[in-house]
C-alpha cells in the first residue's frame, strides 16, 4: 500500500480535532482540492535561510509533526527544520501534538553549494478538514532560486531572483484531489437473513474504494434471544500500511457470512449494526461510519447453533464440543456440577480450610450446624449474584467483563493479598481476633459465628474467581448471553454448587457423624492451615508485581511486614493498660494500607506480557495478517492470576511436543494477556461467548471459521485439533 493510504489513522484523530477546533468551514461536499487547501510558497531570504510559508484555508489544519523538509541534489547542506510553537492538542492516537491554523512558516537554514543557482527540496506535511477527513501524507518537490553568491553576477536561471523556479518534470504529483464520493455511496452496506440461523452480509465499495477488515465490526441492538457469532471473512487483499502495518482490505464487492446462535426460535425482525471504515484510493480517508439494518430473522426449529463442532477429517473424531446455546435446565445443571468440583481448585482449598476447622471443633447441636451451612451458602449465594448482577450491568452499558473480571484491578489483588496473609497470621497464632477489633474476628474466623460463616462463604466466591472447573463455561456462556433474570439464576446455581459439601454436612446427621471428634489435634490443624494462607498471598502478592511493576510489589512486601507488626503488637498489649501502646498497632495497620495505597499511585511500568518460546502477542491485524498468509493459528488467552490457564501451560502448552506440533503442522502460537483489562481481548473473549479466559481457539490455515477448544487442554485435543486446522 503507498503511504498516502495510511491517512486511514489521521480520520480517526480528525474527530477529535473537531471538537477541539474551530467551527467547520466546510462540508465534505465541499471539500478543497488538497494544494488549495494548504496553499505552499517557498523564498530564499539568503543562501543560508530558505523559508516555506503554507498559507491554510479556513476549517482546514496541518500537523507540526508531519512536516520534514530535505535537500533533494545535496547542494544544500541544512540544518534541523525550525518550526514555530502550534494550537496544543491532546490526540489518542499520536499523544501531545501542535496542529496550524491560518499559516505558518517552516525555516531552513544551511549552507547553499558556491556553484548552486538554485536548490531542489522535497517538502513533506499532512493535514485534516474539520469535518473528520484528513489528506494522505504530501510530498512535494520544488525547486528554490537562491541569491548569487558573493561576487557574482545576478540569477538570470530563475523566474524570480528571490523565489520559486519552474519544477522539474519529474516533480512531486498531488495526491488527493478528486473530490471523495458521500459515505453512502462510497460504500454501500446491505444485510439478508439466508436461514433461521444465519445472517449474509454485503459491503460494496465504489470503484476506486477500499474497506478494512479488521477495522470492521458487528453487534445487535435488538433482539431476543439472539447472539451474534464469529463472522466468515472471506481472503481480502494484502496493503502494507504506514501506521497499521499489514492489514487485509476489500476493493470490490464482499459477502461475509454471519453465523447467530439462538435460545428463541420464534421469528422476529433485528437490528444489525456495522461500524466499518474505508478510505480512497490514494485519495481521502473516511471517519469510522456506523451503519445499522433491519433484518427478518424466520423461526427455526428447536434450539439453534446449539453446538460447534470441528471433527479431524482423518479420524473422524470430534475434537471440541463447545456449547454456544444451551437450554435454561441445562445451563443450570452445569453450573450446579461446575460450582460443586470447583470445591476441588487449589484456589478455593486455602479459604475451605475455615469450614473445615468449624466443622471439625463438632460438639454443636443440629440446629446450630445448620446455622452454619445456612449462613455459609448465604455469602456464597450473595457474592454470586453481586457478581451476576456487577458483571451484566456494565456488559450492558457496553463494557466486556468476563469471569474472574476483579482480579484485573490491581487494587482488589493488593487488599485480598494483606487479607490473607492477616488470616495465616491469625491461624498461626500471632493474633486472636476478638470482641476488641469490634467484632473484625467474627468475619475472619469462619467459626465465630453467622457474620464469620458469611463471610467465610464471600472470600470462597472471591478467590474462586481465578478458577474455572467442567462444565462452568458452558454455564457462563450462557449466563452471559440470556436475559438477566436467566443469567442470575445460573450464577445462583453455581453458588448452590461450591456451597453444597457444607449444606450436606450440615442437614445430614449422617455425614456429621463422620467428622472426627474434637481434641488436642486441631490446634496443630489450626497451625497447618495457615500455610495455604500464606501461599495464597504470596501468589495474589505476584499477580500484583505482574500488574504494576517491581517497584509497586517491593511496597506490598514493606506492607505485609508492617501488617506483621501491628497486629502482633496488637496482641501483645491486648490486655495492657493505656490507650497509647494500643494506639501504636493502629498506626502500623494504617502504614500498611498506605504502603498499599502508594504502591498503586506508582507510575505503571511496563509489565512484559505474558509469552512463551516462538509465541507472538496477540492483536487482531496481526491474526488477520496471519490468517491471510494461509498459516493455522492456535490462539491461547491467558491472564497471570488464572490458575486454570497455568496448569494448562504446564501440562500441555510449554512442553518441547506441544513446539514440534506447531512445527510440524506450520501453526502460528499467539498468546494474549488478559492479566488487565485488555478490550482487544475482550472483543475476542465475546466474540467466543466466553466468559473468560481460558479461551483457546484454533484457526484454521483455509481461512474456516475458528474452532473453541475446551477450557482444560490434554495433549490430544491440541495434536488433534491442530492436525485438522493444517
Amino acid at each position: 500500500m503507498k503511504p498516502c493510504i495510511a491517512a486511514v489513522l489521521s480520520a480517526a484523530l480528525a474527530l477529535l480535532a473537531m471538537f477541539a477546533a474551530p467551527a467547520s468551514a466546510v462540508g465534505v461536499e465541499d471539500l478543497l482540492p488538497v494544494d488549495q487547501a494548504y496553499r505552499l510558497e517557498a523564498k530564499a531570504v539568503s543562501r543560508e535561510r530558505v523559508e516555506f510559508t503554507w498559507t491554510i484555508a479556513p476549517g482546514y489544519y496541518l500537523y507540526r509533526h508531519r512536516f520534514a523538509v530535505i535537500s533533494a541534489d545535496a547542494a544544500f547542506t541544512a540544518d534541523p527544520l525550525q518550526l514555530p510553537d502550534g494550537a496544543k492538542h491532546h490526540d489518542q492516537f499520536f499523544g501531545d501534538v501542535e496542529t496550524y491554523r491560518h499559516s505558518v512558516t517552516a525555516v531552513l537554514t544551511g549552507a547553499t553549494a558556491s556553484n548552486a543557482a538554485a536548490v531542489t527540496f522535497k517538502v513533506k506535511y499532512q493535514g485534516c478538514a474539520d469535518v473528520g477527513v484528513c489528506y494522505p501524507p504530501q510530498t512535494r518537490t520544488i525547486t528554490v532560486a537562491m541569491p548569487p553568491a558573493a561576487g557574482g553576477g545576478a540569477n538570470q536561471n530563475a523566474d524570480t531572483q528571490f523565489g520559486v523556479a519552474p519544477p522539474p518534470a519529474t516533480g512531486g504529483t498531488i495526491l488527493g484531489d478528486a473530490l471523495p464520493l458521500p459515505e453512502d455511496e462510497a460504500f454501500k452496506f446491505e444485510a439478508i437473513a439466508n436461514s433461521s440461523s444465519d445472517l449474509l452480509v454485503r459491503f460494496t465499495p465504489a470503484p476506486g474504494y477500499y474497506l478494512y477488515r479488521d477495522k470492521t465490526r458487528f453487534r445487535l441492538t435488538s433482539g431476543n434471544g439472539v447472539v451474534l457469532g464469529a463472522p466468515r471473512w472471506p481472503a481480502g487483499q494484502q496493503h502494507h500500511d504506514e501506521h497499521f502495518g499489514d492489514v487485509v482490505v476489500y476493493f470490490k464487492l464482499v459477502e461475509i457470512p454471519l453465523p447467530v446462535q439462538r435460545t428463541n426460535t420464534a421469528a422476529q425482525t433485528i437490528a444489525l449494526e456495522a461500524t466499518f471504515q474505508g478510505c480512497q484510493d490514494n485519495g481521502l480517508c473516511y471517519p469510522p461510519m456506523t451503519r445499522s439494518v433491519d433484518v427478518d430473522l424466520p423461526a427455526g426449529n428447536g434450539v439453534v447453533g446449539a453446538m460447534e463442532i470441528a471433527t479431524n477429517t482423518s479420524s473422524g473424531v470430534a475434537i471440541s464440543i463447545a456449547p454456544t446455546s444451551i437450554g435454561l435446565l441445562v445451563a443450570l445443571l452445569w453450573a450446579l456440577f461446575g460450582g460443586l468440583i470447583l470445591n476441588l481448585m487449589p484456589c478455593v482449598l486455602p479459604v475451605l480450610s475455615f469450614k473445615a476447622l468449624a466443622l471439625a471443633e463438632g460438639g454443636e447441636s443440629r440446629d446450630r450446624a445448620r446455622a452454619h451451612a445456612l449462613w455459609y451458602t448465604a455469602g456464597v449465594l450473595a457474592s454470586f449474584a453481586a457478581i451476576g448482577m456487577l458483571v451484566l450491568g456494565l456488559r450492558g452499558a457496553g463494557a466486556a467483563l468476563g469471569w474472574g473480571f476483579q482480579l484485573q484491578q490491581p487494587a482488589v489483588v493488593g487488599t485480598l493479598s494483606l487479607l490473607m496473609f492477616a488470616i495465616g497470621l491469625s491461624l498461626s497464632g500471632v493474633v486472636h481476633f476478638g470482641a476488641g477489633m469490634a467484632g473484625v474476628g467474627q468475619q475472619l474466623a469462619s467459626k465465630s459465628g453467622p457474620a464469620g460463616d458469611f463471610f467465610t462463604g464471600v472470600l470462597a466466591v472471591v478467590v474462586a474467581s481465578p478458577c474455572t472447573a467442567p462444565f462452568m463455561g458452558a454455564a457462563l456462556g450462557y449466563a452471559f448471553t440470556a436475559p438477566a433474570g436467566l443469567a442470575l439464576l445460573v450464577f445462583l446455581a453455581l453458588g448452590f454448587g461450591l456451597a453444597l459439601p457444607f449444606l450436606l454436612i450440615g442437614f445430614v446427621p449422617a455425614l456429621a457423624s463422620r467428622l472426627p471428634r474434637p481434641g488436642a489435634w486441631m490446634d496443630t490443624l489450626k497451625t497447618w492451615l495457615a500455610f495455604p494462607m500464606y501461599l495464597t498471598a504470596v501468589w495474589l502478592a505476584w499477580v500484583f508485581g505482574k500488574q504494576r511493576g517491581i517497584d509497586a510489589l517491593a511496597l506490598l512486601l514493606v506492607g505485609l511486614l508492617l501488617l506483621t507488626i501491628g497486629l502482633w503488637w496488637f496482641e501483645r498489649q491486648r490486655y495492657a493498660e493505656g490507650a497509647i501502646k494500643k494506639a501504636l498497632a493502629w498506626i502500623f495497620l494504617a502504614l500498611a494500607l498506605a504502603t498499599l495505597v502508594g504502591a498503586l499511585r506508582l507510575p505503571n511500568s511496563d509489565k512484559a506480557a505474558i509469552s512463551a518460546e516462538g509465541s507472538v502477542p496477540y492483536s487482531a491485524a496481526k491474526l488477520a495478517e496471519l490468517r491471510a498468509a494461509g498459516r493455522p493459528v492456535f490462539v491461547d488467552m491467558t491472564a497471570d492470576w488464572c490458575i486454570t490457564c497455568k496448569v494448562n501451560e504446564k501440562a500441555v502448552l510449554n512442553t518441547e511436543a506441544f513446539r514440534k506440533l506447531l512445527a510440524d503442522t506450520n501453526a502460528v502460537y499467539m498468546i494474549g494477556d488478559w492479566t488487565n483489562q485488555d478490550p482487544e481481548i475482550s472483543a475476542l473473549l465475546d466474540q467466543y461467548h466466553s466468559p473468560g479466559v481460558p479461551l483457546y481457539v484454533v484457526f484454521p490455515a483455509n481461512g474456516g471459521p475458528g474452532v473453541k477448544l475446551p477450557q482444560l487442554l490434554s495433549e490430544r485435543i491440541v495434536r488433534d485439533a491442530l492436525q485438522a486446522a493444517k
